[in-house]
């Protein structure tokens, strides 16, 4: 067998790679309340996994983010308005998204953020952060008991929604220029994050077509819609697999794949032992079916973007891998932040190009641990070796 073969072979698996524990496995899982055959997994594929562990252990090392809603307010006019209530944002890598610091405005001159001194101009206004922090504790504006960010009024309205990063990247790098007319598919869209984001990106304009299988989680998806003025979507109550029944084909497909979300265990700790190796194998043989379901209804030089809030290797690579075996107009395309995705996974080989797909770790890039893929279909006759 060639070793291309065997390479296709190995990603069709469909069970779990599980590894042998030892006294370090065994300490470990005592220690944080994990199942022995999460960590044994953990200790192959998470860097510095004892520094992980620790640090989702403390629960001052929870990052809550929000990202401004462009189509109904500028994010500057936003980080002036939550800061004037008591709200201490810091910026990061996208300019619509914020890092919500802390609630305490008497915390200010102990914490290890500073507002930017440099005056910013925008909407015609020029403001210095600085001052504006300053005015607000030489009037005494500190309220103890200030809303969480989920229950502001801004929020209520719409202006913005509470997202992670890593999440906010995803659809970032579906590279959609501003206010364009496309198509773009949302496969799992519930509860809307993703849908309102890139429904921002494109300023209400194209077509957004947003599948959700789950009819309980419809109401979410279409009030957050709702809340976020989103007008340019259609909502659909369906098994994405079956989306090719629709007969529409798509400038930029997003899979945010329903996942064992091992990446979110920092704020939903039952999944420490909530989870089976079987539930590994039920995820991928989805995501499996998916993918193909998503790249088959992409336009020639479209992008895809696959996404997972997991660090299981089955959930990721080998999806990915899965879906370059079966397409020969597939191509990994750079994603810009994050980790290197991984090149092989204990007697599994990925291609090369595995390394442009990005892992984020909480204890390296502060967010969810969460995976991205860019996929670009490259030409017309898409050479598909399956059904």
């Amino acid at each position: 067998m060639s070793k291309e073969a065997e390479k296709k072979d190995d990603c069709n698996l469909n069970y779990p790679v599980l590894f042998p524990g030892n006294e370090l496995s065994k300490n470990l899982s005592k220690k944080y309340g994990y199942r022995e055959w999460m960590i044994s997994r953990f200790l192959n594929y998470i860097p510095e996994p004892k520094k992980f562990l620790e640090y989702i252990d403390n629960e001052e090392n929870l990052h809550t983010y929000i990202r401004a809603n462009t189509l109904k307010i500028d994010p500057y006019v936003l980080k002036k308005r939550l800061i004037t209530k008591g709200f201490q944002l810091k910026d990061t890598l996208l300019d619509e998204v914020f890092e919500v610091v802390t609630t305490q405005l008497d915390h200010y001159h102990n914490s290890s953020y500073r507002f930017n001194e440099k005056s910013v101009t925008r909407n015609d206004e020029n403001v210095c952060f600085q001052n504006l922090c300053d005015t607000v504790k030489n009037n005494n504006i500190q309220n103890p008991k200030l809303p969480s960010i989920g229950s502001t009024i801004e929020y209520l309205k719409g202006y913005y929604y509470i997202q992670d990063l890593s999440s906010c990247i995803a659809v970032n790098e579906l590279e959609i220029p501003y206010s364009e007319n496309l198509a773009v598919l949302d496969m799992a869209a519930a509860p809307g994050g993703k849908t309102t984001h890139i429904a921002q990106k494109l300023n209400n304009n194209g077509l957004i077509v947003a599948c959700e299988s789950n009819p309980k989680r419809l109401s979410s998806l279409v009030y957050n819609l709702s809340r976020c003025f989103v007008t340019n979507t259609m909502v659909f109550n369906l098994r994405s697999e079956m989306v090719g029944n629709l007969g529409i084909k798509f400038d930029r497909v997003l899979l945010d794949a329903p996942c064992t979300c091992e990446g979110i265990i920092q704020k939903d700790v039952s999944r420490k032992k909530s989870r089976e190796p079987k539930d590994l194998e039920i995820c991928s043989e989805l995501q499996k079916k998916l993918i193909i379901a998503g790249f088959n209804v992409l336009k020639p030089h479209g992008l895809m973007v696959y996404s997972t809030c997991s660090f299981a290797p089955e959930e990721n690579e080998v999806v990915i891998q899965y879906l370059l075996d079966n397409f020969n107009d597939a191509l990994i395309e750079p994603v810009q932040l994050g980790s290197d995705g991984l090149t092989n996974f204990k007697n599994l080989e990925f291609t090369d190009r595995m390394n442009k797909t990005k892992r984020f770790y909480p204890h390296f890039h502060d967010t969810n641990g969460f995976f991205i893929a860019k996929i670009r279909k490259e030409y017309a006759n898409s050479n598909a070796n399956i059904l």
